[in-house]
């Protein structure tokens, strides 16, 4: 009997090892038809996952009802299992090379539990190569089988968008690969249980890993020539967002806007392409430059909005800038690799006192992650400088009036990064991207 059968037939039970923003969506979702095992080196969140609560705040509790699921700490429930999903972060570190620790630390865990004729699929972003020649030789090591003979393994990228409620695990694409014909088969017909929009079946895990972080190295590159060109244009005197505007009437125009470039996805992944690249002896040119123009991005608002102080004859000694968003992107708790922090820092070089809100970004995890605090709300009338910087739905909804209300005089300065209020600014000094 196929793996595949076993699992629908509730012969056999899946485990999800990590339950972040990726594995827990996944576990729920294939809990509505299979028997699952969800884990996580995390007690604390595994208690409030019991208690139908996604500590990642994606979720609602009603998205657990009607689950066969058991959320457990404990690596000896793993071995209840017989096909693995592994989905932990892959970050980078101080040098902006791959830290593998999460990824092989979760390879020890499942490992331990392996047993002949298991299953191990990875979702975790890696660069082409990484399951085979890093994971699987710490599978083989520490369960003492041997890959291909007594277990199987597989590649899956994950395509999960945090905040976005129409692209779902159901309606996006899967990418699957096995490590033979028997089990690319078996797990692309796993997946299908649960991924309406169906399968792409790559012809190797070198290829469905390769075509993950091509992903987002491709938008990362173009992000980054419109961030250029919005420096560029900066200093012609024109609005990148009326460029933009203009060139997208052409049908074939590739429409991205310019902006900070963090997250745990596009500012991360392309630097495991760049690593390989490096290691197979070519210096990925066009790769690296576009990574070394969007990590520039925080720094260069922060230098702009202190110039356009200057121009209002404002001292910098003297001025207190409010920085309102904090998280990677708009309407998400998740602060993971945001570029907000490099304009905060930057405009904190300058001795400027910053304040910064988010209505989405959790307190303590900002502490923690960055050792600063959020303010609870903005001061009235009390600064020179507002970095619109995440355009959460709040914001959205804000007016000039609303903005004037915070300045602390007619001199005030609106750094709009998102160009939301693009034309809507009439009395303030107004600067975007």
């Amino acid at each position: 009997m196929s793996m595949y059968q076993k699992l629908i037939n509730k012969e056999a039970t899946m485990s999800v090892v990590g339950l972040g923003y990726v594995g827990l969506p996944i576990a729920l979702a294939f809990a509505k038809h299979i028997k699952v095992i969800g884990f996580d080196i995390n007690a604390e969140r595994i208690e409030m996952m019991r208690n139908n609560v996604d500590p990642s705040e994606e979720l609602e509790a009603k998205d657990f009802d009607g689950c066969d699921i058991t959320f457990s700490a404990d690596p000896e429930d793993l071995k209840k299992a017989q096909f693995h999903i592994v989905a932990v972060p892959t970050p980078i570190n101080q040098s902006n090379h791959p830290d593998l620790k999460p990824l092989l630390g979760a390879s020890r865990t499942v490992a331990s539990a392996l047993k002949p004729g298991d299953y191990v699929v990875y979702e975790s972003t890696v660069y082409p190569g990484c399951t085979e020649e890093d994971c699987v030789p710490v599978l083989e090591e520490i369960s003492g089988l041997k890959f291909n003979q007594d277990f199987k393994v597989g590649y899956s990228p994950e395509r999960i968008n945090p905040g976005d409620k129409v692209n779902t695990v159901e309606t996006i694409v899967k990418v699957v690969s096995g490590s033979d014909a028997e089990s690319a088969e078996d797990i692309a017909k796993t997946y299908e249980l649960v991924v309406k929009a169906g399968t792409h079946r790559a012809s190797s895990i070198k290829v469905a890993e390769a075509s993950k972080i091509i992903e987002n190295t491709q938008r990362d590159v173009n992000i980054a020539l419109i961030n250029e060109l919005s420096i560029i244009f900066d200093r012609i005197g024109i609005n990148t967002y009326e460029v933009l505007e203009a060139a997208g009437t052409k049908w074939n125009f590739l429409k991205f806007s310019p902006g900070l470039v963090g997250g745990h996805c596009i500012g991360i992944d392309p630097y495991y392409l760049t690593w390989k690249s490096d290691k197979l002896g070519y210096h990925a040119r066009v790769i690296n430059s576009g990574r070394h123009v969007n990590d520039a991005m925080g720094a260069h608002v922060g230098k702009q909005v202190v110039k356009k102080m200057l121009e209002q004859n404002k001292n910098p000694l003297d001025a207190r800038i409010l920085v309102m968003g904090l998280t990677f992107k708009e309407d998400v708790a998740d602060i993971r690799n945001t570029k907000v922090v490099d304009v905060i820092r930057e405009l904190r070089s300058y001795n400027i006192r910053v304040d910064v809100v988010d209505p989405f970004a959790s307190p303590t995890e900002v502490a923690h992650e960055y050792g600063f605090e959020l303010a609870e709300k903005p001061k009235i009338a009390s600064y020179d400088a507002v970095v619109l910087a995440v355009s959460h739905a709040p914001y959205r909804a804000m007016d000039e009036a609303a903005f004037e209300a915070l300045m602390k005089d007619d001199k005030g300065i609106i750094a709009d990064l998102k160009g939301l209020l693009r034309g809507q600014i009439e009395r303030l000094n107004y600067w975007s991207l």
